[in-house]
C-alpha cells in the first residue's frame, strides 16, 4: 500500500513538473507551431526531380533483384532435378553392378566344379551346360552394367552440352 502511495506522489510531482514547464514556453513556439518558411520553388522542384530518380533507380534495382532471384530459383530447381537424376542412375548403376558380382560368383563356382569333375575324369554335360548359361549370364550382367555407366555419362554430359549451345 506505501508504494501505492509513493508512485502517485512521484507521478503528481511529475505533472506538476510538466505543468510548469509547460508555463514557460511562450505561445506559437511548441509542438503547433506555425511551419518553418518554405523552401524555394526551384529548389522544392530539385528535390522532387531527385527523389523521383532515386524512386526510379529504387525500382530498377528491385526489379533487377526479382530477376536474379528468379533466376537462381530456377538454377537451383534445376540442380535438384539434376541430383534426383543422379541418383536414380547412381540407384540403377548399382543394381546392375551387384546383377554382375552374383553372376560372376556364380560363374567362378561352377567352373570350379567343372574343373573338379574334369580332374576325376567325369564329363556332366548338364555341369557344362551351367557353365555356359553362368557366362552368358555373367556376360548379360556386365553388358547392363556398362549401359548403366553409358547412360550416367551421358546424363552428366548432358547440362554441359545444354549450356555450351
Amino acid at each position: 500500500m506505501s508504494d501505492i502511495v509513493e508512485l502517485e506522489s512521484r507521478i503528481s510531482a511529475a505533472l506538476g513538473r510538466i505543468r510548469a514547464g509547460l508555463a514557460q514556453v511562450p505561445v506559437g513556439t511548441g509542438s503547433m507551431a506555425a511551419p518553418a518558411p518554405a523552401a524555394g520553388t526551384a529548389e522544392l522542384a530539385a528535390l522532387r526531380a531527385r527523389l523521383e530518380e532515386e524512386r526510379i533507380a529504387n525500382a530498377q534495382l528491385e526489379a533487377r533483384v526479382k530477376a536474379l532471384k528468379d533466376r537462381q530459383d530456377e538454377r537451383i530447381a534445376a540442380l535438384e532435378d539434376a541430383a534426383t537424376q543422379s541418383k536414380t542412375q547412381l540407384a540403377l548403376f548399382d543394381r546392375d553392378l551387384q546383377r554382375l558380382r552374383e553372376a560372376n560368383a556364380d560363374l567362378r563356382d561352377i567352373n570350379g566344379q567343372l574343373r573338379d569333375a574334369l580332374a576325376e575324369g567325369v564329363a556332366d554335360p548338364g555341369l557344362i551346360n551351367k557353365a555356359m548359361r553362368a557366362e552368358l549370364d555373367a556376360l548379360a550382367a556386365l553388358r547392363a552394367a556398362d549401359a548403366a555407366e553409358v547412360d550416367a555419362v551421358l546424363e552428366a554430359l548432358r547440362p554441359i552440352l545444354a549450356e555450351a549451345t
